[in-house]
């Protein structure tokens, strides 16, 4: 990008800016994909994005390039195995989570076709695209990742709170985020 300083964040740190400006905002519709987005998301719970995306390569690798199908069928003995692997992160929570989620992500898409069809659904199927002049004025959470939060827990999932589903529905473009002044904002690169 050649307005740097016009990034929304992550400038200085190249794998941080392909991150920005190749793919957060950029509407995503490949299930197996939105179930690595929701799994990333969850491992972030109170970390940064960063230490997520220094790590992504070790949580492709170890659950199985993020294959529902599979995950779901992970053992306690395969995800306690994990737990030794400094490639992801540690917190037992959160690896055994992964598995309960692929189960959730697994009877959604039985319900609904795909996980797509029942994520976009929350958004009349069109990214939400907001204003925003400066990161400050980006909200945490909306109604919308309110609700739904609200459903995937009832559904059982876990580490689903309503702001990291926000955040999971800016990095799947489920929300353009991209402040005004942004180069990313009006051409995101689907």
């Amino acid at each position: 990008m050649e307005n740097d300083d016009q990034r929304c964040f992550g400038t200085g740190k190249k794998f941080y800016e392909e991150y920005h400006d190749q793919e957060w905002g950029v509407p995503v519709h490949d299930d197996r994909h939105l179930f690595e987005m929701l799994c990333l998301e969850g491992a972030q719970a109170g970390l940064s994005w960063e230490t997520v995306l220094k790590r992504r390569e070790g949580y492709r690798r170890l659950f199985h390039h993020f294959s529902p199908k599979v995950v779901a069928k992970m053992t306690d003995i395969e995800l306690e195995g994990l737990l030794e692997d400094p490639a992801i992160i540690r917190n037992r929570r959160k690896v055994f989570s992964v598995r309960e989620n692929a189960k959730v992500f697994l009877e959604i898409q039985e319900e609904f076709g795909t996980f797509d069809a029942y994520l976009w659904g929350f958004v009349n199927d069109q990214p939400l695209i907001n204003h925003w002049e400066k990161m400050e004025d980006v909200p945490a959470h909306t109604d919308i990742s309110d609700a739904l939060s609200k459903d995937l827990k009832k559904r059982g999932a876990s580490f689903v709170g309503t702001t990291i589903i926000y955040a999971f529905m800016q990095a799947i473009g489920m929300v353009n985020d991209h402040l005004v002044t942004c180069p990313c904002r009006l051409n995101p690169k689907i």
